[in-house]
């Protein structure tokens, strides 16, 4: 069976026209979320910490009770650790703590409680890598910053039909594509938008092409009505 030659890197064009037609579904199907409605950076960040390996439908009622709880940076900074673990327990959570509460407590110590505003020093506080600077960028801030994880990989590799190595996220054609994505004037709803339609429509395994908005346009539906044809 002759290997298919994948689709080189796409142009600026289609990846414009693939954000607007995402961003256009998500107007219509995007998530709501506590930590979407009022942006307040800190919850933004710790959002974003808690959803690593986590679905958001989980995290939700966590988020608002931990919240509930411990409603600032400082109270998290300086709150009981036993509390906070009874609070994230039931979602697995609790070897978490230390984390929430060192980048509290970095906050405190080298910001004076706020978020900073580049990419860079938020790469510098503890458990915070490229993609969560990123997303806290993006959507608390709504700066032009890239997003890339392994939903993100999967909506690019099927969509375009580049190739990716296994550590997708990594990729620099993958990274560069991201960062084209994200050259508009609404990059918080960009984002949100791939991050919502990689978890409804371009889920792992068998993606629902029968919701899918664009499909008509995306490689891998292409390759799979050529396949069953």
């Amino acid at each position: 069976m002759k290997t298919r030659i994948l689709n080189d890197v796409p142009t600026k064009v289609s990846i414009i026209s693939f954000r607007r037609r995402i961003t256009y579904w998500f107007d219509k199907h995007g998530r709501a979320f506590p930590w979407r409605q009022s942006i307040v950076p800190f919850k933004v960040l710790i959002a974003e910490m808690m959803l690593r390996r986590t679905k958001a439908g989980q995290v939700e009622n966590v988020f608002e009770e931990l919240f509930k709880e411990f409603p600032d940076v400082q109270s998290l900074a300086q709150g009981n650790p036993k509390e906070i673990d009874s609070i994230l327990y039931h979602l697995g959570l609790h070897w978490r703590t230390p984390a929430f509460q060192e980048v509290a407590r970095a906050l405190v110590r080298d910001y004076g409680g706020e978020v900073p505003v580049t990419r860079e020093e938020l790469k510098n506080l503890p458990g915070v890598g490229e993609y969560v600077a990123g997303a806290v960028l993006s959507i608390a801030y709504s700066q032009k910053e890239w997003i890339v994880d392994s939903n993100v990989v999967r909506v690019f590799k099927r969509y375009f039909g580049v190739d990716t190595s296994k550590e997708g996220r990594r990729d620099q054609h993958v990274i560069e594509m991201a960062k084209t994505y994200v050259l508009t004037s609404s990059p918080r709803k960009a984002n949100l938008a791939i991050i919502d339609f990689a978890a409804l429509v371009c889920v792992p395994g068998k993606p629902k092409h029968e919701e899918c908005p664009i499909r008509n346009s995306c490689d891998f539906y292409k390759q799979t009505q050529h396949g069953s044809s």
